[in-house]
């Protein structure tokens, strides 16, 4: 399996090495099967981990969700996401509402963490699972400095198990735009 994995991380290296300067991996957990993408670009690192239906429903049925409750969130193609800001030229600055997804080049639009409190909240979940699912979360906005300040949580993505996409990432410093895409990720089954 560890060779196939390699394989399979070098052929897609050499895939997206040519996205200016951009270095796009793939890397298999060879014991749970979990794919974690992950992108260097401007002194920025970015990654997604796929989380399996199952993780998601056990993290938040722990946290005082029923297990109806927890459905539609631990299958909307949930990651767990990191952004670090290794070497960039300053203090990074983004915005997930600046962010985009597209399936065969057509937009698909991003639910967000309020969006997702104002449904759980409709679905009556408890105020102290109502906290632990926000904190839980990629933050919808946020600063890094530089030197390897970062940050995780999850970020539904809200497509049928099994999609494939592209998620561009926007960052600003001192207001000049950054970008880079992680291409051709799929959700988990």
């Amino acid at each position: 399996m560890h060779n196939s994995i390699t394989t399979l991380t070098v052929g897609l290296m050499m895939s997206f090495s040519s996205y200016a300067g951009m270095h796009q991996t793939m890397d298999v957990d060879s014991d749970t099967g979990i794919t974690s993408w992950k992108i260097k670009a401007h002194g920025v690192s970015f990654s997604l981990t796929q989380i399996l239906p199952e993780q998601s429903r056990a993290f938040y049925v722990n946290r005082g969700f029923t297990l109806q409750q927890s459905e539609a969130f631990a299958s909307s193609c949930v990651y767990m996401t990191v952004m670090r800001n290794d070497n960039a030229p300053g203090t990074i600055h983004f915005k997930r509402s600046n962010w985009s997804v597209s399936i065969n080049n057509k937009p698909h639009q991003l639910k967000s963490v309020a969006q997702w409190i104002d449904t759980l909240k409709k679905q009556k979940v408890k105020m102290p699972a109502l906290i632990a699912f926000r904190w839980a979360q990629f933050p919808p906005e946020q600063e890094y400095e530089v030197g390897g300040d970062w940050n995780q949580g999850m970020l539904s993505i809200g497509l049928p198990a099994g999609s494939y996409f592209d998620l561009k990432v926007r960052w600003d410093i001192d207001g000049k735009e950054y970008e880079t895409t992680l291409r051709g990720v799929k959700c988990a089954q």
